[in-house]
């Protein structure tokens, strides 16, 4: 059994971020882990995290969905989890996974309000909404996850419904995530470190300056939220654009496209960052879309897309399905992709940009529970 709970909390690992660009909902991990009626299980476990994104995964109708977890320092040393379930959160601290704080306090909205992200919480939060008046006026914005058939479901604090709500981004967020930052504490994790740390403390928490988490403000000062130390201004923060694979009309994984980061695309793409999609394929469409298929990258803000494959791509002008306006992208052709359209590798496989690429088809998602023995998952009997 331990084997098959380390490869979940693997796979819930892939799930937790503090990239902006990807994060779908922020949620305090020390509460959601004692989400004991959830499944009936001990005091405290880490499975629940996961069983969280699955409910966040059914409600958007979107496989892979990330969450950005803040979390307090004492659950590195928390008795009530298994010395796996600590070390696994060590490991998501240090590689800057997850936001380790002392004293989380409001930290949670206050990324919620600079990213527009929903909350997942089951916390009475009255004494914010002056700080935060979207806590109490916005249908969505924050959802409690709670015990039901299968799993939890998401149940909206305002307004009923189970619908997760994204906002705007603050206009102290907006502005605060077009630049680059970097805490003077060496080997910070989540903002590069200052000068000092070892090799491998520098190898460590080097991130693309995309995916870099939002200061907090203190008193208007962007700061570490870790270290309470003033953060330095480096320089502007990359360009970005955040697309999507649809496949079967389901979203099945967004993944950011930067300035400095380009980005493959296949069926199993070679080298590191590649999105790949042969888990996702027929057996048909897994002989026509080559390894690295297309090869994507932006320039001047704009998306340029390149066919690397042998049996070439489509560009879907607009959006439009009609075969006639379709336009054929051969290989080793490039093309700027406008603002709404998709470029198809094989027919209901198409890649654009993430809000102009809704679902639609009936959902069943990827469950990121799928390896976990039923004996660690007592849940609810529907």
């Amino acid at each position: 059994m331990r084997f098959e709970i380390s490869k979940v909390l693997d796979a819930i690992e892939g799930r937790v971020c503090v990239d902006p660009s990807l994060a779908r909902a922020v949620l305090d991990l020390a509460e959601v882990i004692r989400y004991q009626d959830i499944d009936g299980g001990r005091p405290a476990s880490l499975l629940r995290l996961g069983m969280v994104i699955d409910a966040l995964s059914r409600q958007l109708e979107e496989d892979s969905v990330q969450v950005y977890a803040v979390v307090h320092r004492a659950l590195l040393s928390d008795a009530d989890l298994t010395s796996n379930e600590r070390m696994v959160v060590r490991r998501w601290a240090d590689d800057g996974l997850v936001e380790v704080l002392d004293n989380p306090g409001d930290r949670m909205l206050e990324v919620a309000d600079l990213l527009g992200l929903p909350v997942l919480t089951r916390a009475r939060l009255d004494g914010l909404r002056g700080r935060f008046p979207w806590v109490a006026e916005e249908p969505g914005r924050v959802l409690a996850p709670v015990p039901g058939a299968g799993g939890p479901n998401l149940v909206a604090h305002v307004g009923g419904g189970d619908k997760p709500v994204a906002g705007r981004r603050s206009p102290a967020g907006a502005k605060l995530l077009t630049r680059q930052w970097r805490c003077p504490e060496s080997g910070c994790a989540l903002f590069g470190g200052g000068g000092g740390g070892s090799f491998a403390d520098l190898a460590r928490v080097q991130r693309s300056p995309a995916e870099q988490a939002p200061p907090a403000l203190r008193n208007g000062v962007p700061t570490c939220p870790r270290h309470g130390t003033r953060l330095r201004d480096v320089g502007p923060r990359p360009r970005t654009e955040v697309l999507a694979v649809r496949i079967g009309g389901l979203v099945r994984r967004r993944f950011v496209v930067s300035e400095e980061q380009p980005v493959l695309v296949g069926r199993a793409p070679e080298g590191e960052g590649g999105i790949v999609l042969g888990q996702w394929l027929n057996d048909e469409a897994r002989r026509w879309i080559s390894r690295n298929h297309v090869h994507l990258e932006l320039r001047v803000g704009e998306v340029i897309v390149t066919d690397v494959s042998t049996n070439g791509s489509g560009i879907r002008p607009g959006g439009s399905m009609t075969e006639a306006e379709r336009i054929p992208l051969a290989p080793k052709q490039s093309r700027v992709l406008g603002e709404n359209d998709m470029v198809e590798l094989y027919p209901g496989v198409q890649i654009g940009r993430a809000e102009e690429l809704p679902a639609g088809a009936p959902f069943t998602p990827t469950s990121v529970m799928a390896e976990a023995p039923t004996m660690a998952m007592r849940l609810p009997r529907p």
